[in-house]
């Protein structure tokens, strides 16, 4: 059964890349078009004209709107803002994307962490090497922690983990494990109408479920992502949840 699925899977991409092709020739239409009528614009002996060279099409940018992922758009805000709202005076975030996590060091101090190194030095930021299984701090160590679209993936094998039904689980327990009494911590996760795993790229929870993994941390708040809505009320179907939870007991 599987492996049915599987083949019906690439023949899906299949469709999907034939689609991208026929895309592709009115795009290509465009560029020729845009390329010939500039070097007619072109004064040669300023030496504006274009060797051919020198071209390098950009397909596709040319959309009536900017093109934004809502998910990442509406939950990068939503904890950049919270974050600097609180002032901690050191942050950590744990896996989130790296244009977040740079643009946070610029107006907090922040540590981050991941599994993967970070090639490019910034100097407003931190990084150490970690696993968001075994992070490298003492228990209740740390006052103000994010990780956005994160524990999701923990245990699928996506980005070269182990594998383990129970990653999100045990990701989520070594997050709380190192907050401070009274400490904060931003999570994004999947939540649909039941736990599902989308292998091998994420899993969802149903909120019910999300909560009693929370305990005994308090929420502060509970936001959602839908398309490309972002609100108050949970909703039926797959989204993305923000949740603010902040350490008010000892486990």
């Amino acid at each position: 059964m599987a492996i049915f699925w599987l083949f019906k899977y690439i023949l899906r991409q299949s469709r999907s890349g034939l689609l991208a092709i026929i895309r592709f020739v009115p795009a290509l239409g465009r560029f020729w078009r845009s390329f010939t009528e500039y070097q007619k614009l072109a004064v040669v002996s300023k030496g504006q004209q274009i060797q051919p060279k020198y071209l390098y099409p950009r397909f596709g940018d040319d959309t009536a709107d900017t093109p934004v992922d809502p998910t990442y758009f509406y939950q990068d805000s939503w904890a950049f803002g919270k974050i600097v709202q609180q002032r901690p005076e050191r942050h950590v975030d744990v896996g989130s994307d790296h244009k977040y996590v740079s643009l946070l060091s610029k107006v907090v101090p922040v540590t981050m962490v991941d599994i993967r190194p970070l090639r490019i030095p910034l100097d407003t930021l931190d990084f150490q090497k970690g696993s968001i299984l075994e992070l490298p701090f003492n228990d209740e160590s740390v006052s103000s922690v994010s990780s956005l679209c994160v524990i999701e993936h923990i245990g699928l094998g996506r980005y070269g983990d182990d594998l383990d039904p129970f990653g999100t689980e045990k990701a989520l327990s070594e997050l709380k494990r190192v907050l401070k009494l009274g400490g904060d911590l931003y999570l994004s996760v999947p939540i649909d109408d039941e736990n599902r795993t989308y292998f091998n790229a994420h899993r969802a929870f149903k909120e019910d479920y999300l909560l009693s993994l929370f305990s005994p941390f308090e929420v502060v708040e509970k936001r959602y992502i839908y398309g490309d809505e972002f609100g108050d009320k949970l909703r039926a179907g797959f989204g993305t949840g923000c949740y603010h939870l902040r350490r008010v007991a000892h486990n």
